[in-house]
């Protein structure tokens, strides 16, 4: 489970060789969410270190399974990259009947980016902090529904994790997407939900909604820090190809991601989407996953999480 945003490492070597066979970028969600964002952000730049073509391309379904599976059922030549989230970590708790074993299907090739969920409810909802929210919800249970951007998905777990605690029980509602998520927060079907600061920033700014704490400890409006100690769970972004790709292959292909996600042209563009720089490669990421999955399980199970939770 993520404890806070991972420190960028030193800047990787610069891509040595290219890359002439064109790369198909499979990002598991819709368009308009973050994981699309940072695709379109770094596929340019990706794709003149690898000198090649980096297409992204959104297959979404099944809290990412859908672009996974594409991937996973790829030939490994370099040709296909899976940017994914942390459904990597969770959905093999959860889901059943998958073509493909999320533990052994994949190479990882890098983290890209960490980043916090903001707990956010609309502004006429008339709640301006988590215990006033709390107590709302105890009032008029009624109330109590909450989006998210799929079964097992990070804004799923924090919020059944957050009312379990609070010994609330909510209606879940899953959308096919962040921006569907909020979408069917404005319209009025659920009355909060976790949600990314890139999708949150633009309606904060205009008051239309409100953003009650942060998923992750260390700051001033922490959940952990409001009455739920030790509730720490963010999300984060990492690139994968499919199993067997070659060493070099996920070297070069790591290498460029990590030049793409470094460069200060974007880093005010990534701070304002509340993303913190993580590229450390292959390796990292290959013991990242394994603590993730360790973490996430141990979760569901405690918190007694289901497909039909």
């Amino acid at each position: 489970m993520l404890r806070r945003p991972l420190l960028l490492a030193a800047t990787l070597p610069a891509v040595a060789s290219a890359q002439e066979r064109p790369v198909r970028l499979v990002i598991a969600f819709p368009p308009g969410g973050s994981t699309d964002t940072l695709g379109r952000l770094i596929a340019p730049r990706m794709a003149e270190l690898l000198g090649t073509t980096v297409t992204p391309e959104n297959r979404s379904g099944a809290s990412g399974a859908v672009g996974a599976g594409v991937v996973a059922q790829a030939v490994p030549d370099g040709g296909s990259l899976l940017l994914d989230s942390g459904g990597q970590a969770v959905n093999p708790f959860l889901l059943r009947g998958l073509s493909f074993d999320y533990r052994t299907a994949f190479a990882p090739v890098t983290l890209l980016v960490t980043l916090p969920l903001l707990l956010v409810v609309r502004a006429d909802l008339g709640v301006t902090t988590l215990a006033g929210l709390l107590e709302r919800l105890r009032a008029q249970p009624r109330l109590a529904a909450y989006g998210s951007v799929g079964i097992g998905a990070r804004t799923h777990l924090a919020m059944a994790a957050l009312l379990r605690r609070a010994g609330i029980t909510a209606e879940h509602i899953p959308y096919r997407g962040g921006a569907d998520q909020i979408t069917g927060l404005l319209r009025g079907d659920v009355a909060m939900g976790f949600t990314s600061v890139a999708l949150a920033a633009p309606l904060l700014r205009e008051g239309q909604i409100r953003s009650l704490g942060t998923s992750l400890p260390g700051v001033a409006d922490s959940i952990d820090g409001q009455g739920f100690p030790g509730f720490s769970i963010g999300d984060w972004i990492a690139l994968l190809a499919p199993a067997g790709t070659s060493t070099g292959i996920i070297s070069r292909q790591a290498e460029a991601a990590a030049d793409a996600i470094g460069q200060p042209a974007l880093r005010p563009r990534l701070a304002e989407l509340g993303m913190a720089p993580a590229a450390e490669g292959p390796q990292a990421l290959a013991r990242f996953l394994d603590a993730e999955r360790r973490a996430m399980g141990g979760l569901i199970a405690s918190e007694g999480i289901r497909l039909d939770g």
